[in-house]
């Protein structure tokens, strides 16, 4: 179990209020965040799309945070520089995407940006092993990706230590991010089964509660 006081919490702007977006990060910043995650989506490997390099370079502009780019997009080795002079601090990839991956994992670092590589819920683990010694963060998708909101699938506490014990055997600096439904009551989990980078979206941008406030709570539900 990794120590919970160390976790980092990666608001994803997904669900944010887009008409105040830089007052948005701005306040997931003051209210103790640790990077802001953004997801790029084409429409194409996902149904849904987002928004490109211009508005990380908006939220460059807003924040000193570390910028997580989420690549979930068809042939990103054609936009990895676009979205490194933006502003990106870690790129990630899907391994779905990419068909030479050791290519575009080098192709991450050959930018001087930090590269992470994201797998689907239906994903093997093993799809990573070949670059798992040369990439700084893995990501388990906990949802299909596409949209917020969504149900954490609860099978993927087992993959998410499956991972971690992968990443202790070949790569024990690696990160092990997680996205998809991490809240207040699934969050303690998630990070006792081996994740130390959580992205949250819902659970810090909603109605219900100020981006501090929700921030402070799912701090405080990590405490138990």
């Amino acid at each position: 179990m990794l120590n919970k006081q160390t976790t980092q919490l990666a608001p994803s702007i997904l669900t944010a209020d887009f008409g105040a977006l830089v007052s948005e990060i701005q306040a997931a910043e003051a209210g103790g965040a640790d990077m802001i995650h953004l997801d790029v989506m084409d429409g194409r490997f996902v149904p849904n799309i987002t928004f490109g390099s211009l508005i990380i370079e908006t939220v460059r502009r807003a924040t000193r945070l570390p910028l997580d780019v989420h690549l979930m997009i068809e042939e990103p080795d054609r936009y990895l520089e676009e979205f490194v002079r933006a502003g990106a601090d870690n790129i990630t990839v899907q391994v779905e995407t990419c068909l030479h991956l050791y290519r575009t994992v080098q192709r991450v670092h050959d930018l001087g940006c930090r590269v992470g590589v994201a797998l689907n819920p239906a994903t093997s683990i093993e799809t990573v092993r070949e670059v798992l010694p040369i990439i700084d963060r893995v990501l388990v998708m906990t949802v299909n990706p596409g949209f917020g909101g969504q149900k954490f699938i609860e099978t993927s506490t087992s993959k998410i230590r499956r991972m971690r014990r992968l990443q202790t055997e070949l790569n024990p600096t690696c990160d092990l991010q997680v996205d998809g439904g991490i809240n207040t009551q699934t969050i303690a989990d998630v990070v006792d089964a081996g994740a130390n980078v959580l992205v949250v979206g819902s659970a810090v941008y909603n109605k219900e509660g100020t981006v501090a406030d929700n921030i402070a709570a799912l701090r405080k539900a990590l405490a138990y």
